[in-house]
């Protein structure tokens, strides 16, 4: 049995004349770059994430780089953040010649250990960009109440959580700007790149509107300093056509976890496999479902590779020990939570689409591998 760590053909398949049919407004309009299927995504995206402004924008790295302009990150600034996430975490950071400022992460999520966050701020801070990595949300009302004792904006990576939620408040909608991605492997995936952000603050929206137009209001007139990050129009008529499937989606990728959860239990593994661990009054939307495998973890990924089942392991180098990163001063030990999440840490496949049975196989294998090693 084949089991990829993602599938997409089945789900593309149910909804391509959907998809055909959208393709064929926008080359009927010829509203190519943003138009009227990007504005209508934005409103429902928008409505979708409990936010004023939904905002359209190239790819979620755009989308950072885009948040922190707007917030006026400057030369010098800091930025507190993690340094077990996506490149595009840090990078959005250095691209405008500011600071990352390193946290380390919550050994449970994986998140940001915003415990450790307030002993971080200097005068030099201009933000907190927490990560809700793997689809669960980072503690963002212990974060919310730090910065705003310290006056200082967050912006929420959400690009893996779309849809998370905190207490009943959706990823994105807690903070100054939300970031997001359409990349395919996301719950909310696009046929290329693309993202968005979300805010409630008028001129934070129209900042980022023109912002993502080479900072123009009106064209051939500039107010600021821009990017050229606008969200194609035929990547906003398909993702209309698949948010409406978003929160289903999402509860069969929570359902295979809950699944993964009982196999793991009923074959006695969940003491050699370290389960994903949900935070209480949250929602989990399980873009990746990630276990974790003391000492042996990339012999697993060969023995279950050899079984033709798919993982992959998120992230394998923290971002504070990145080559790119040396000019920063960090060394190995300085962040050991993130540093044995790397080491440890495989995703396994949680696709909607994903068969009991090839979940079973999963298990089975996995099992196989403990019993003789």
């Amino acid at each position: 049995m084949k089991v990829p760590l993602l599938d997409l053909s089945e789900q593309n398949q149910k909804l391509r004349p959907e998809i055909e049919a959208a393709l064929g407004r926008v080359l009927d309009t010829n509203g190519f770059i943003l138009g009227n299927e990007v504005k209508a995504l934005e409103d429902e995206l928008a409505a979708y994430s409990e936010t004023k402004y939904a905002i359209g924008c190239a790819s979620g790295s755009d989308a950072l780089l885009l948040a922190l302009m707007a917030l006026d990150v400057k030369a010098g600034d800091e930025v507190i953040t993690t340094p077990y996430s996506f490149f595009a975490t840090a990078s959005a950071i250095t691209r405008l010649s500011a600071v990352p400022v390193f946290v380390d992460i919550d050994p449970l999520t994986y998140n940001l250990d915003v415990a450790q966050v307030e002993e971080k701020i200097t005068e030099r801070t201009k933000a907190v960009q927490p990560v809700h990595l793997f689809g669960q949300c980072a503690d963002m009302a212990t974060l919310k109440a730090v910065c705003e004792k310290h006056s200082i904006a967050i912006v929420e990576d959400a690009a893996q959580a779309i849809g998370a939620t905190e207490n009943g408040d959706r990823a994105g909608a807690m903070s100054e700007i939300g970031c997001f991605s359409f990349y395919p492997s996301k719950n909310l995936g696009g046929m290329g790149d693309g993202g968005f952000m979300t805010t409630d603050d008028d001129e934070l929206a129209e900042k980022l509107f023109a912002l993502r137009v080479h900072g123009s209001k009106e064209r051939y007139y500039h107010k600021w300093v821009g990017l050229n990050s606008r969200l194609d129009g035929f990547q906003g008529a398909v993702l209309r056509v698949k948010l409406p499937h978003l929160d289903s989606w999402s509860d069969k990728r929570k359902g295979n976890a809950d699944r993964y959860r009982e196999l793991f239990t009923n074959v006695g593994l969940t003491e050699q496999i370290g389960l994903p661990f949900e935070r209480a009054n949250c929602r989990h939307i399980y873009n990746q479902y990630v276990v974790r495998v003391a000492n042996r973890r990339d012999e697993l990924r060969t023995f279950l590779a050899d079984a033709e089942i798919g993982t992959d392991i998120y992230y394998p180098v923290p971002l504070h020990l990145q080559e790119c990163f040396e000019y920063l001063g960090y060394k190995p030990g300085d962040f050991p939570e993130s540093e044995k999440a790397a080491a440890e840490t495989l995703a396994l496949p949680i696709f909607p689409e994903l068969k009991p049975e090839q979940q079973e196989f999963v298990v089975e294998k996995i099992a196989e591998f403990c019993d003789i090693t």
